[in-house]
């Protein structure tokens, strides 16, 4: 299968079953063919992205077409995360949208700052918003991703 954005997994950072499961849904729902991975909190997403540890082999972390985050993660924080990916050259180009409950002003101009795009709602809007994020997938090919 040829390496094109609607071949690649798309990363949900989310450690709520909740959340993970009506993203699930959603994606059932709208036709989404991409692999959903799920990173459970930063420290994993990061090993994936990084390939690290249970996630070395390039087979099991193909670079993610788009990475849903959420924001408030055990461990290291979606906020972090957000950072480590928009300041590694490797990775920055990756869209990422941050998915959050939070009104707090600062969290969402954060956001922006950092290059991603913020989702502020509820958990039912949440889905309509992933759907939404999610459809810009298309037949672009990639950037190949350089270890380094």
């Amino acid at each position: 299968m040829p390496n094109t954005l609607s071949s690649q997994p798309i990363l949900l950072v989310e450690d709520s079953p909740e959340d993970f499961e009506a993203t699930q849904r959603a994606f059932r729902k709208s036709g989404l063919k991409n692999p959903l991975v799920r990173c459970e909190d930063g420290d994993q997403a990061l090993d994936y992205l990084y390939r690290r540890g249970e996630y070395a082999d390039p087979a099991r972390s193909p670079r993610p077409g788009v990475v849903l985050l959420d924001l408030n993660l055990p461990g290291t924080d979606g906020r972090q995360v957000l950072s480590e990916i928009k300041g590694d050259e490797r990775l920055r180009d990756i869209p990422v949208v941050v998915l959050t409950t939070s009104a707090d002003e600062r969290d969402i101009t954060a956001c922006y700052r950092a290059g991603a795009r913020p989702s502020n709602q509820s958990r039912a809007g949440r889905v309509q918003s992933i759907t939404t994020a999610t459809a810009t997938i298309d037949d672009r090919k990639p950037p190949p991703f350089r270890q380094g």
